[in-house]
């Protein structure tokens, strides 16, 4: 999140782990007001103990007013949010969150649902799952996988009868060669959308395998997953065509943030480079895309400023 949001304060009312690093957390109002509702795929905004604002996916049933749930991953090689989450709070404590916003929305229209998940990925699908059996909507299947079992939160809840024939679970034990072949899932479209979340190489997996699709039928989520850490970054130039206006881009901001400083306003939602409202046209330059929502033909000349650098020394925007 690059702008502070207003916050509330909630309380942690129940916390536990519900799989290998990975910790739960029942979150409800600390004053006795009403939550703010929420659609599935909505995501919070968390001001960990560490002072950083983090952005963790809602994975309960949005019919659930009174409360909101969180699963945490402890990002062992991360920059220290989760780990603070994780290690420095207890039941009881108050936290600051801002309210629901959904980047990642379940669409009405298709026919049924396709689900894959890796990891905590599983996070905003389970709520979609959990709103879709709630309401009788739309039949779905659910592709979640884990390296193990003991890595798969809610491991318990998905082998109950009520999934039986919906979901498939598979565990590669971190070995590329056992991932399973989603090909025969994804050949055919079939009137369907598919939701997707999880780490960056499952992500560029199926975004492959779905260059065929119609790009509104398909949906990523990524957790910000496609931002490099800024020791990976090289500063550049972004030349704006239209005004000759140039900017130099350090290397611990996007394109996006460096032209909000200099007082642009340009459109933005996920900023993760999944949702595609930033898309720019590219006059000129070599880019680095690390976006998940241009398909391959597109990249040649646009670019998604939010998440994307340059490996040229410059570039040019059509702005």
């Amino acid at each position: 999140m690059t702008e502070e949001a207003a916050t509330i304060r909630v309380t942690i009312a129940d916390k536990q782990m519900v799989a290998e690093d990975i910790c739960l957390f029942e979150l409800r109002p600390a004053d006795g007001e009403a939550l703010a509702p929420f659609t599935p795929g909505a995501h919070l905004g968390v001001r960990v103990p560490s002072g950083e604002m983090r952005k963790y996916s809602l994975c309960n049933d949005p019919g659930e007013a009174d409360h909101y749930v969180i699963a945490v991953k402890k990002e062992l090689g991360g920059r220290g949010g989760s780990i603070s989450l994780i290690d420095r709070t207890h039941v009881g404590d108050e936290i600051a969150i801002t309210a629901p916003r959904n980047d990642f929305a379940l669409k009405p229209g298709p026919s049924s649902y396709i689900f894959i998940a890796g990891g905590i990925g599983i996070t905003p699908i389970r709520a979609m799952i959990r709103h879709l059996l709630a309401t009788r909507a739309k039949p779905f299947r659910l592709y979640y996988f884990t390296r193990s079992p003991e890595m798969m939160a809610f491991r318990d809840e998905f082998l109950t009868p009520e999934f039986r024939g919906r979901v498939v679970i598979h565990h590669d034990g971190g070995d590329p060669d056992k991932a399973y072949d989603l090909w025969p899932i994804l050949e055919e479209p079939k009137g369907a959308h598919l939701y997707c979340c999880g780490p960056r190489g499952l992500m560029e997996a199926v975004r492959d395998m779905t260059g065929h699709w119609s790009s509104a039928a398909v949906h990523f989520e990524d957790f910000g997953a496609t931002r490099a850490r800024p020791e990976d970054n090289a500063p550049f130039t972004v030349v704006l065509a239209k005004s000759g206006e140039r900017f130099e881009v350090p290397a611990d901001k996007s394109i996006l943030e460096r032209l909000r400083e200099a007082g642009k306003v340009l459109p933005s939602s996920c900023e993760s480079g999944t949702c595609g409202t930033c898309r720019t046209r590219l006059v000129s330059g070599e880019p680095d895309h690390r976006d998940l929502a241009l398909a391959e033909h597109e990249r040649a000349r646009n670019i998604m400023i939010c998440v994307s650098r340059a490996k040229s020394a410059e570039l040019v925007l059509d702005l």
